[in-house]
């Protein structure tokens, strides 16, 4: 039989930020021609209050609103509810749920990722993959007494911080928190936070002790932990388990280095007669007590230990959600399993684009920049994409997109702003770099990455103001060893330096 004539030049799918993004810039890129997004939700997520803050920085909200909001704005965008059933990529054609099919000339697949879940289908496990089902997931604390966490990105150090009048016990597979974003440094400077109920840490106050299995940790002052550049202290690599339900509304145990094991359910883990801890008290210096109380669930951890909980919450990354796909279509995978595309955005079957989480950056990178399923990435992808989209239909070339040049990422933890830019983790960097720090307690934390005397990676958290600055020494790998520590001297307006 024929295959159907195409009943859209373009066709968009997912309605996430990424496939929203590059539909909007089709339909204005091509006024006359029809955009399909297909999205199997109601609503899609629009970026708005979009901010270019510097070359690479950028900063937006994203809302949620219903698709009709979408095809008002731009009338050519048609919006089609429904999942996907399959991609016939030979016949371009994609078929819906609904039992429709639509022929397309250029697809961009953008159908995000999935929350990995630890457990799949057990009713005591909630993933949480973005701001908006974690505020689902506040509803469902209100009845909790003790949940547990597991994961170490920015979702799992959100739901710590905001959580209150629960007990918390956090799973880390690191040995320091939030190891995605930051190393043990940033994550003490953050954490000191938490400890001081939310209103800035009292200054006079000596640092708070530990308790990392079961050994004590002596406070120190304030001007031994605060002199600049040095590292912070010997015992933040240990991991931190934040004790001190009595004078703060978080009451936060964290264990470090393990992942879980096996879920019970109240009435598997009573078979077992094994015994579960209570939930560690700081100052009682005894040794792990057994939970009289009974849980609805009990995970056992790779360290040996079992707790019971009222649910847990699985932050642990996601999936590209590239099944419905994938099905009689020869798509080249990338290692972490999305859809590799080339530095065009093409997938490896003809007219096929992705953009976002669904897909898999496997051009040669700029050295300073690397891929991360956020938000930011998800709209520069969904733009580019779309901008390849419309140079292959009118025989254009085009260059890649300024945006992948420097990795650069703007977001809030604990309610610091935090800006992340190039290799900020010394991602990839070996053991040949070093880092230079300037860290002032309750106020800022400012982490340069350099190799060879170059600029290749900062972290700043607070109002630091440096980040025009950074960006710029970054990207032009200016030769800096001539400034030494110099650097960040807080006494030296560094931006003169670098007009």
């Amino acid at each position: 039989s024929e295959p159907p004539r195409p009943s859209a030049s373009f066709v968009v799918v997912g309605g996430g930020i990424a496939g929203v993004t590059c539909a909007e810039q089709l339909a204005i890129t091509f006024p006359s021609e029809d955009i399909l997004l297909i999205t199997a939700s109601p609503v899609i997520k629009a970026v708005t209050n979009f901010k270019q803050v510097s070359k690479v920085l950028e900063e937006f909200d994203v809302e949620e609103q219903p698709s009709s909001m979408l095809e008002n704005r731009l009338p050519n965008i048609r919006v089609i509810e429904s999942g996907v059933k399959q991609l016939k990529s030979e016949e371009h054609c994609i078929f819906t749920e609904d039992g429709r099919q639509h022929a397309y000339k250029k697809l961009c697949l953008c159908a995000g990722a999935k929350p990995k879940l630890i457990s799949e289908g057990n009713p005591y496990v909630l993933g949480i993959r973005d701001t908006d089902s974690a505020q689902e997931f506040q509803k469902r604390l209100t009845k909790a007494k003790r949940i547990m966490i597991i994961g170490n990105g920015g979702i799992a150090l959100e739901l710590v911080y905001e959580i209150e009048g629960c007990e918390v016990i956090w799973a880390i597979k690191d040995k320091a928190i939030g190891n995605t974003f930051f190393d043990a440094g940033a994550a003490e400077f953050l954490t000191s936070k938490l400890i001081s109920k939310k209103s800035e840490a009292r200054i006079a106050q000596k640092r708070t002790r530990y308790t990392v299995g079961g050994s004590k940790k002596e406070a120190r002052t304030k001007a031994e932990s605060e002199s600049v550049g040095s590292a912070l202290g010997p015992d933040w690599h240990e991991g931190l388990a934040l004790k001190g339900a009595e004078e703060f509304s978080h009451s936060i145990h964290i264990e470090t280095a393990c992942e879980v094991k096996k879920l019970y359910l109240q009435e598997e883990f009573k078979k077992t007669e094994k015994q579960s801890v209570a939930f560690p008290k700081a100052h009682h210096g005894k040794s792990v007590t057994t939970d009289e109380e009974t849980w609805p669930v009990y995970v056992e951890l790779t360290s040996g230990k079992i707790y019971g909980c009222d649910f847990l919450v699985s932050a642990t990354g996601v999936t590209p959600n590239v099944e419905p796909f994938l099905q009689g279509n020869n798509f080249d995978l990338g290692e972490d399993g999305g859809l590799r595309v080339d530095d065009q955005m093409r997938t490896s079957l003809p007219d096929v684009y992705a953009a976002g989480d669904i897909c898999t950056a496997c051009w040669e990178p700029s050295p300073v920049w690397q891929q991360m399923r956020l938000w930011t990435q998800a709209r520069q992808m969904g733009w580019y994409a779309a901008k390849c989209m419309a140079a292959a239909t009118l025989g254009e070339s085009i260059d890649m997109d300024f945006s992948f040049e420097l990795f650069a990422h703007v977001t809030k933890f604990f309610n610091y702003k935090v800006v992340l830019l190039g290799k900020y983790n010394a991602q990839g960097l070996g053991a040949n770099h070093e880092l230079m720090l300037r860290c002032t307690r309750g106020q800022e934390y400012v982490k340069a990455i350099m190799q060879n005397g170059r600029m290749m990676g900062a972290v700043l958290i607070g109002e630091t103001d440096l980040e025009e600055t950074f960006e710029n020494l970054i990207l032009n790998q200016m030769d800096l060893s001539p400034y030494g520590k110099d650097l960040l001297d807080p006494n030296i307006d560094i931006e003169d330096y670098f007009d």
